[in-house]
């Protein structure tokens, strides 16, 4: 990640805390998806159920087992870890907009798919302008 982020221009995605001080020690903004628990929980539990019974690979042959979709085990199950980890990554990223450790850089809250639309289009844009 180090090498990563040390480039003029770089995307990353993911929460994966262990290395997001350096990631937004380099960032000048952080996208945040904050949508509903409940349309979380339904794009969550219908991917889950079409990747299990479809049976489809998800990387290197690794497929969804059915016992996953059936359990309430977070580190077995993505159903029940999107479901216990959503209010957290929600207090996680209010948190971080009010941390004086991260006030030069913009959060960008998107609250519905309108919102990631909109942004899409402005980046479209804003793209098709400098070209």
């Amino acid at each position: 990640m180090r090498q990563a982020v040390a480039g003029p221009s770089w995307v990353t995605d993911g929460n994966y805390s262990a290395v997001q001080d350096l990631i937004w020690a380099q960032a000048d903004t952080v996208v945040w998806f904050d949508l509903s628990f409940a349309r979380t929980m339904a794009r969550v539990i219908r991917r889950t159920v079409r990747r299990t019974v479809l049976r489809r690979e998800l990387w290197n042959g690794n497929r969804e087992p059915l016992s996953n979709l059936l359990s309430f085990d977070p580190k077995q199950s993505i159903i029940a870890w999107a479901a216990s980890r959503h209010h957290t990554y929600r207090g996680r990223y209010t948190a971080a907009q009010a941390d004086p450790r991260w006030r030069a850089l913009t959060f960008i809250r998107l609250p519905t798919p309108a919102a990631v639309r909109r942004l899409v289009a402005d980046v479209e844009a804003t793209e098709r302008q400098a070209s």
